[in-house]
């Protein structure tokens, strides 16, 4: 059994932010529809999340970090028992949900734990998908089509795995259970081994004639296309569940869900900051000094108003209230602020007559130059006494 951490490309210490964040960047490098028909990068993406699905929960990873192990062929943290019944000892233990949720249902390996019925219904996987969308869809919200490949049930033996007109059959060594058990005696009393049966491979059943479209799985992996709709003040890491989007269930299991990762892109005129936007507003020299009424464009395209106090410096923040992003499931229609910051525009190519206005400007004002008036630096020194 491959360690959990070194799948998700973690040291044991990691955090869960950590975690999160390795396991974000592992599905989308790793994410089959980015490999079409690359086996390797599918069993990869399933390991991927079938690691996550452990470390992820603060108790399943604790107990996966007092028992769990890597050295041993057995893929059982307590190595070979001698037969010993492990499924009932890890019930016992409480660590049978751990690794089925992490390897399929199959535990401790295929060859000691198994659903008592290889035949019933389970769900399907889930499915995630990072999804790009811009600060102005953002602010709107949208309706989309979303391209998905997913495992579906084969149309053509209607998830049988066996060609139509035939069925599988029972497996006559485990009888349909999927598993063989063994009874053996030893000094410490009568021990029971159960693996996985050899004949059909924990299935229970045998197909003999293969469905020619599915090619026995009883699964086909299809491009689906849905149409989902993105709210607005969606924000990036924010997850969008669609139920029944997933894999579909096998032996009329439900689908799983589809679970859709927003990416919320940078605007090169607007910057977020939750429900609120940042931007840059340029005014001239003039229009700093004595103040001015002007308009600035906000993100939906529209123009807002904005009062330039006279005296308005560098570096000032100007709010625009309401302009900002809606809030999320906005049921009072309520807004963020706008925040305008102020850049004056200090031109470095000057007319003939702009240069003599002015030098007029700078003899009427008796600008200083240089470090100031004499005596400046005593009136400083006088405040801190």
């Amino acid at each position: 059994m491959e360690d959990l951490y070194e799948i998700l490309e973690v040291p044991r210490d990691a955090t869960q932010a950590d975690i999160k964040k390795a396991y974000r960047r592992l599905v989308h490098q790793y994410h089959p529809d980015s490999h079409p028909g690359d086996k390797t990068v599918e069993d990869k993406f399933k390991k991927i999340n079938a690691a996550y699905a452990v470390l992820n929960d603060p108790e399943k990873r604790a107990r996966y970090d007092q028992f769990g192990t890597t050295g041993n062929n057995s893929g059982s943290p307590f190595g070979s028992m001698g037969g010993v019944n492990l499924n009932d000892l890890f019930r016992s233990m409480g660590l049978d949900d751990i690794f089925s949720q992490a390897f399929g249902g199959s535990g401790f390996g295929e060859s000691y734990y198994h659903s008592a019925d290889p035949n019933a219904a389970r769900r399907g996987d889930d499915i995630e998908m990072l999804v790009n969308i811009s600060l102005l869809d953002a602010y709107k919200g949208l309706t989309r089509d979303i391209d998905v490949m997913k495992y579906e049930t084969c149309s053509h033996c209607n998830g049988t795995g066996a060609k139509p007109g035939t069925k599988p059959e029972t497996c006559p060594r485990c009888k349909g259970q999927g598993q063989v058990r063994q009874t053996q005696q030893s000094l410490f009393g009568q021990f029971v081994s159960i693996t996985t049966c050899p004949e059909c491979k924990g299935k229970g059943k045998i197909i003999r004639d293969k469905c020619d479209e599915c090619e026995g799985r009883g699964q086909i992996r299809r491009k689906h296309t849905m149409e989902v709709k993105i709210p607005a003040g969606i924000e990036s890491n924010m997850r969008l569940r669609i139920p029944g989007g997933g894999e579909d269930g096998i032996n009329g299991g439900p689908a799983g869900n589809l679970f859709l990762v927003l990416n919320v892109e940078q605007d090169p005129n607007f910057e977020r900051d939750r429900e609120d936007l940042h931007t840059r507003l340029f005014i001239t020299y003039p229009q700093a000094v004595l103040g001015s009424e002007l308009e600035i464009k906000t993100l939906d395209g529209e123009s807002a108003k904005i009062s330039v106090p006279a005296g308005t410096s560098h570096g000032e923040i100007l709010k625009i209230k309401g302009k900002g992003m809606p809030k999320l499931n906005n049921r009072l229609n309520s807004y963020g602020d706008l925040y305008a910051h102020v850049f004056i525009d200090i031109p470095t190519k000057l007319t003939d007559k702009q240069k003599d206005l002015i030098k007029q400007l700078a003899d009427e004002m008796k600008t200083p130059v240089g470090n100031g008036e004499p005596g400046f630096f005593d009136k400083v020194k006088n405040l801190f006494k």
